[in-house]
């Protein structure tokens, strides 16, 4: 029975030996994890502990979410490798992002909304005015507001319209506005027909805008070399009527009873053919055709940079609200 109990106590001993050396390990390490393979200490599926020194995975994660957190320091180093915006290419991912959807991707337009790259009216526009028409919209009309963009957006989108446009911003002038503006009014006597600004005749064409559709090689071919046709409302016309009136203007309606006839000085004069006894057809267009030789290069330079800076910057075009 003795030896029977000593050998109990031995047993006990060791079991106590046992326990104690196993209460020593490190406490991390003491359990697998339940699913077996999240633990980088275990080998996946075979349950032995491979090092008890290994970092839990949920550790290395806390920590690579500590240095994600981390602000920037000031004064750090910024990256010199970024791509940088150009301001067109800003202008060119604002206009695809608001404004394509109805004037389409080159700006021309569509069942929506009008063509905005070819039309003259809107060429027109100054470029305060179009940043005007992105900001606020035009109300009443389908165009809205875009006061979410920010003024360097609304620039970079006016920027990048011009470019559809295939005008330039700004261009170099040829000679001097103020000696050109005299010689508009003055020597050459295009205000006699052409109206700038308000002010000049009604006979022919507004030009007040011309110039900035135009290049400056093309308003010169305009004025030194005016295209000639034959189409008889382009010249001026001469109506003598039964009762011995004449009357001396251009053709601006014409059907097969009756005549609109504008005078020189503006005027307009409703006149049926029956009594109309002669209409004579001056062989002569409306527009001199000997500029080249009666102005000088300087003088044609001055009155080319007066045109150019015309633009009537006043308020949208009645046209263009119609359009909306």
């Amino acid at each position: 029975m003795c030896n029977q109990q000593r050998a109990l106590v031995a047993i006990l001993a060791f079991l106590c030996l046992v326990l104690a050396a196993y209460g020593k390990r490190d406490p991390g390490t003491s359990r697998r994890p339940p699913s077996g393979g999240l633990n980088p200490g275990n080998r996946s599926g075979n349950g032995q502990r491979e090092s008890s020194n290994a970092a839990p995975l949920g550790g290395n994660l806390r920590a690579r979410s500590s240095l994600l957190r981390m602000p920037v320091q000031v004064g750090q180093p910024q990256r010199q490798n970024d791509p940088v915006q150009t301001f067109s290419g800003n202008g060119e991912k604002t206009f695809a992002g608001s404004c394509a959807e109805c004037h389409g991707l080159d700006g021309r337009g569509g069942a929506r909304a009008p063509n905005i790259a070819e039309n003259p009216r809107v060429q027109r526009l100054s470029d305060d005015q179009i940043f005007g028409v992105i900001e606020n919209g035009i109300p009443g009309t389908g165009m809205p507001a875009f006061h979410v963009l920010e003024s360097s957006d609304i620039k970079s989108v006016v920027a990048y319209l011009r470019t559809l446009q295939g005008t330039k911003k700004t261009a170099e002038l040829p000679g001097d506005p103020d000696r050109g503006k005299a010689i508009f009014f003055g020597k050459a006597k295009c205000s006699s027909c052409h109206l700038v600004a308000g002010k000049g005749g009604f006979i022919a064409s507004d030009l007040s805008g011309y110039a900035r559709t135009h290049s400056v090689e093309e308003t010169r071919s305009t004025i030194t070399s005016p295209n000639p046709t034959g189409d008889r409302q382009s010249r001026t016309v001469t109506a003598s009527t039964r009762d011995g009136k004449k009357y001396v203007g251009r053709i601006r309606n014409e059907d097969n009873f009756s005549l609109q006839l504008q005078a020189l000085d503006g005027t307009f004069h409703f006149l049926a053919k029956p009594d109309i006894e002669r209409l004579d057809v001056s062989p002569q267009s409306l527009m001199p055709s000997d500029y080249r030789s009666t102005l000088s290069p300087n003088e044609l330079n001055d009155l080319i940079s007066y045109l150019m800076t015309s633009a009537n910057p006043g308020e949208i075009p009645k046209e263009i609200l119609d359009e909306e």
